[in-house]
């Protein structure tokens, strides 16, 4: 479930607008109202983007009266960290053993 999680989570993270959505949540919920009074863009656009988030597993949203609040969903963060953490965990180490292999006057 994580590499499909992380897929599509990073193809919803390629706009800007998403990742502020993102980072507006990061501080906790906020209804479609709190976030699109914080950005230069609609709320249906707000809204539309939520969407998409939300089916690629970045957020959540709960009822709150007529409202709907919207806050970050820890399996779709988790598996984004996951992702990062392995390939770059992995370049790292590849990056050494080029690094220790390299003569000395290339290094």
């Amino acid at each position: 479930m994580r590499a499909e999680l992380h897929r599509e989570a990073l193809d919803a993270l390629g706009d800007a607008n998403r990742r502020a959505i993102l980072e507006i949540l990061g501080e906790g919920g906020h209804s479609v109202q709190q976030i699109a009074d914080r950005l230069p863009i609609s709320r249906p656009a707000v809204s539309r983007h939520l969407r998409l988030l939300k089916s690629a597993g970045l957020v959540i949203d709960r009822p709150h009266g007529t409202r709907h609040i919207y806050q970050l969903h820890d399996d779709g963060v988790e598996a984004i960290r996951d992702y990062f953490v392995a390939t770059w965990g992995n370049a790292v180490a590849r990056f050494r053993i080029v690094a220790e292999n390299a003569p000395a006057d290339e290094r």
